[in-house]
This record gives structure tokens, sequence and C-alpha cells, in this order.
């Protein structure tokens, strides 16, 4: 199945969770889960009881959606992970945490996952100096981002930053907002990386 480029809310209306989908409208409050904290359809009022299988899938989706891979890049992500060692679990959403679509937003340079996404493939981000345009591409911890020299007017990527002002950057990222330049420093722990997902059920339904 191809990455899913459909109407965002309804996803985040049919977990009853925030994804992060949408930018200026989450951050200013008026996203649709804000107003119609139900599922979408003429039966999203009604809560039925979700088998295991259900809440395992659940939250495999809300974790693909979230971050926007596809269901063969999680399937594969999480095969890297079983292998790594450790924690499975934990290795996903490590893993997850070091894409650089994520670690862009996480610096604030963009207000969705997706923005990012698309500020990434357009070639407008430097890593150590050198462009990379890879989504997927695994940052190690030291290692500096950056914001092409000709991109550092666009006013979406102004903007972002003007309202990151307000929410704050991850902890396991440094950044210059001056310069439009950051450091992944570190991975972080899981207790600081604040999303609505048990990777535990994720591991029980791959596992299977």
């Amino acid at each position: 199945m191809a990455r899913y480029i459909g109407p965002t809310e309804k996803i985040e209306r049919r977990f009853g969770v925030s994804l992060s989908l949408k930018g200026e409208r989450r951050l200013a409050g008026k996203s649709a889960l804000e107003k119609r904290p139900f599922a979408p359809g003429q039966h999203g009022q009604k809560k039925g009881k979700s088998s295991e299988y259900g809440l395992q899938l659940n939250e495999k989706q809300k974790a693909k959606f979230m971050y926007g891979l596809s269901e063969r890049q999680f399937a594969n992500l999480f095969n890297l992970a079983h292998r790594m060692g450790g924690n499975t679990g934990f290795n996903i959403i490590a893993l997850l945490e070091r894409r650089l679509d994520n670690v862009v937003y996480r610096m604030g340079f963009a207000t969705t996952r997706a923005s990012a996404r698309q500020i990434v493939t357009h070639g407008h981000v430097l890593v150590d100096g050198k462009s990379v345009n890879i989504p997927s591409y695994k940052l190690k911890a030291g290692q500096t981002v950056a914001i092409v020299e000709g991109t550092k007017n666009n006013p979406q990527i102004k903007r972002a930053l003007e309202l990151t002002k307000q929410t704050g950057i991850a902890e396991w990222v440094s950044v210059d907002k001056d310069t439009m330049s950051g450091v992944f420093t570190r991975i972080p722990e899981r207790t600081e990386i604040n999303i609505p997902v048990e990777e535990r059920l994720i591991v029980e339904l791959y596992s299977k």
C-alpha cells in the first residue's frame, strides 16, 4: 500500500488523538479533532470494543500515519529494529526519530512531518554540509542539519520557526534559528518522546 495522501484530520478523528498531521490549525487549537472529538461518519460517536488484534493494528497505523511511512517501509523498519537487538519497541521509535524528515520537523523548520519531507525531497537541506534529499536518511548523534542558503527566505520555513517559538523544540536537538541550522545531539530517551503510540503492541502485531 502506498503512503496515505487523503484527508489527514479524518485520520486523527478516527483514532481520537492528535498525530501532528496538521500544522498551524493544530498549534492554534483549531483542528477538526478539537471541534469534533469522535470518529468521522454517521456511526462515529458509537464506540465498540476493539479486539486484541484491532488494538495492535491501531498502534501500528498511528505510528505509520504520524511518521508518514508506507506499509512496506514500516515492515522493513520493524525488521531492522528487531535485528538491532535489545528492546525492539524502543528501537522502532528511535529509528523513526532519527529520520531526516522527522529531525527537520523536530528542529522547527516545518510545522508537520509532511512539510518537512517536502523540504528534504526538494533538496533544501544539508547534512554535515552535503545535500541530502532522502527523507528516511538516518542521522547519527552529532550530525548537523541546515537549510540551504537559497531557501532561508522561504516564508513557509520562517513561519514554522515563528510558531515553534511558542511550542519549543525537542530536547535532543539544538537549533540556531538565525543561521537555520541545528545539531542532532543524541538519540532521545523513550520518556522524552511524547507520542500517542504503544510500541509494545506493534511488536506483538509483527511477532505473530
